[in-house]
């Protein structure tokens, strides 16, 4: 079969996809695979303009150093790999960029993504286009009920929430006792929403029942946070719990400052760490919870691997990585394990998709925030870091002043389970924290 007629089928099956259609029996899967030694190419999918540009950069920079170590040492599985970068914006502009991937430039795989709109848009296509797709982010728990329930050729992340229930477990041990008037400030969308939803579960799953003096929704992208820091000063919380993790959230906290909130209120971050350099001591107080997700860039006990990465990354862009440079690196070391193992089984031939999807759950990987592997039903577990903010560092931002880890294994809910009856219904062994006088938080 001549390659223009290979192009011409898969433009064909591609337009019957996108109109919602199911593949034929000869499918993708009836193109011949490419011989060894062409090189594997990789379709990435991340933002890098817009208010979540920093993230999507971090995630690139992290696969392009790894890709460069793979090479280096063979590749995968004997290919050179090669990355091809689009761009995630709207669901219907990254769909587009999707088909373009297979179809002109003929990935192999598409790793990124960080929206959970554009993930759950995009998921039913990478199962019935058969691409073995790996997902960065973007995985709710709407994702995760709504987004292919069975996957085949998809691979999630971990659950966004996953976060958010470690946050409040420490919010929990740590102010328990203490926490009277809180605050929501979370992006209005489902991440948003869910991990509000999170923290009061867990609080009323302790015993805690605060009065909620102030709940506000911010638009993605708002810049101008002076009216929601003025409904705060007001209203006067003890705790400020936010979910903000885009350019919006040094901002936020740089108008709490300003307006004195940051004297009188503790803060919970669940995924704060993400904007860890532009959080800066001047505005930043010491003692938030402060989530760094799978990846914390400062850990005293982080692997050879971890230093070898933070080091380049510092000496090459003069910042440090944050946490979604862990998730793209997980996802490239996921495919190749899953590329070898299915090699492994069958030497002589390269891998179909399908027989290299099959293959990636189970197998443990190290990534640049330690050992991690994905589950049956395609959600890994790894490990998550939080702690407490401190300005006792040689940086210009705040970093964690001890980092508390906790794996997925505890606090991401298991594959046959609902996630809120799981949450209802499971044994977090965390003591309530009790009253040490003032709520007063101590300045930077």
């Amino acid at each position: 079969m001549s390659r223009s007629i290979i192009s011409t089928k898969r433009r064909q099956i591609l337009k019957t996809l996108g109109a919602g259609g199911a593949l034929s029996a000869t499918g993708l899967l009836s193109i011949p695979a490419y011989a060894k030694n062409k090189p594997l190419r990789i379709g990435i999918l991340a933002p890098r303009t817009g208010v979540a540009a920093t993230i999507g950069e971090c995630g690139i920079r992290a696969v392009e150093w790894g890709v460069a170590r793979l090479n280096a040492q063979g590749g995968i599985g004997g290919r050179k790999v090669e990355l091809v970068i689009q761009e995630e914006t709207s669901p219907k502009e990254t769909i587009d960029r999707y088909r373009k991937l297979i179809l002109q430039d003929q990935v192999d795989t598409i790793h990124g993504v960080m929206s959970s709109g554009v993930s759950l848009a995009l998921a039913p296509l990478a199962e019935q286009s058969k691409t073995v797709t790996m997902l960065w982010d973007g995985t709710t728990q709407d994702g995760v009920k709504e987004m292919v329930p069975y996957p085949k050729y998809l691979f999630k992340a971990a659950g966004n929430e996953v976060d958010a229930v470690m946050a409040s477990l420490q919010a929990v041990k740590l102010y328990g006792g203490q926490i009277k008037n809180i605050a929501g400030v979370n992006v209005d969308y489902t991440y948003g929403r869910t991990t509000w939803t999170t923290f009061l579960a867990i609080l009323k799953k302790f015993g805690i029942e605060p009065n909620i003096v102030s709940e506000q929704w911010v638009k993605i992208g708002t810049m101008d946070l002076t009216s929601n820091i003025a409904v705060l000063k007001a209203a006067k919380p003890d705790l400020i719990f936010s979910s903000m993790f885009f350019a919006d959230l040094p901002i936020f906290m740089q108008q709490a400052h300003n307006a004195g909130l940051t004297e009188n209120a503790k803060f919970v971050l669940p995924v704060g760490g993400v904007q860890q350099t532009a959080l800066k001591k001047q505005f930043t107080p010491e003692g938030l919870i402060l989530g760094h997700s799978t990846f914390y860039f400062d850990d005293k006990e982080g692997s050879q691997l971890q230093k070898e990465f933070v080091k380049w990354y510092v000496d090459k862009y003069k910042e440090h990585p944050h946490f979604e440079a862990e998730r793209a690196y997980f996802c490239l070391a996921m495919y190749k394990a899953g590329v070898e193992k299915a090699l492994s089984a069958k030497p002589n031939a390269w891998p179909s998709s399908s027989e290299v999807a099959q293959a990636i759950p189970g197998n443990k990987v190290e990534s640049l925030g330690g050992i991690g592997y994905m589950r049956p039903d395609h959600i890994p577990n790894q490990t998550f870091y939080q702690g407490l903010s401190t300005h006792k560092n040689d940086y210009d931002f705040v970093t964690l002043g001890s980092v508390n880890k906790m794996s997925a294994e505890i606090i991401q809910k298991p594959a046959e389970l609902e996630y809120w009856d799981w949450l209802d219904k499971a044994d977090f062994k965390v003591e309530v924290g009790r009253p040490k006088g003032s709520f007063v938080q101590k300045k930077g």
